[in-house]
């Protein structure tokens, strides 16, 4: 019963958190695919698409915020993943989490190029003149840290998702062991001679 009251509310948080169908095919933005959002692979939750909506949220998330939706939609609808997954993760990279976020894929692509990195000072960051310099570290550590997340995501969900079916499957057969010994006990009317 817990277990089925705990898989309602999770799914009940999934389905409020996540973009729903409609919601994202009137989306102005995402009108572009017309048709492509209507292919049922998109919205199916199952383990290869969960898993492939995870690795292109956490993916797209690292690369810098350019059209992090659209792309996110493309190559959703390429891989033929989960969009309303996919389309949620990219959120995580936010206005808090991008200064940190980025400032270490700069720093792990000025530790890739042998450059020496800039400190966190805030008048260096905010001169465009300073731009140029460093976007090659900033885009080669994004890149880096975006296959990374890709990778651990999809990996992740996959394990999760294993994890969680493997449990229920173990529930499942300690019930039906403990409701078949109850019947096993008590001997039916012909075995009572």
């Amino acid at each position: 019963m817990r277990l089925a009251k705990r898989n309602r509310s999770v799914k009940k948080w999934l389905q409020r958190v996540t973009p729903t169908h409609t919601r994202i095919i009137e989306n102005r933005y995402l009108g572009i695919f017309g048709k492509l959002l209507h292919d049922p692979n998109l919205w199916h939750l199952n383990r290869r698409s969960v898993a492939g909506g995870v690795a292109v949220g956490l993916f797209v998330m690292y690369l810098p915020p350019i059209g992090h939706t659209l792309l996110a939609a493309a190559l959703a609808i390429l891989l033929r993943v989960n969009l309303p997954i996919s389309l949620t993760l990219i959120w995580l990279c936010n206005p808090l989490t991008i200064p940190p976020m980025f400032y270490f894929a700069y720093r792990l692509g000025c530790w890739i190029l042998a450059l020496t990195p800039a400190g966190f000072d805030a008048h260096f960051w905010l001169d465009w003149h300073n731009w140029l310099a460093i976007m090659q570290p900033l885009l080669l550590g994004s890149l880096i840290c975006s296959l990374i997340c890709g990778a651990l995501g999809y990996l992740l969900a996959q394990l999760l998702w294993r994890w969680l079916l493997a449990r229920q499957i173990r529930r499942r057969r300690a019930r039906f062991r403990t409701m078949m010994g109850e019947r096993l006990s008590t001997p039916s009317s012909r075995r009572q001679v």
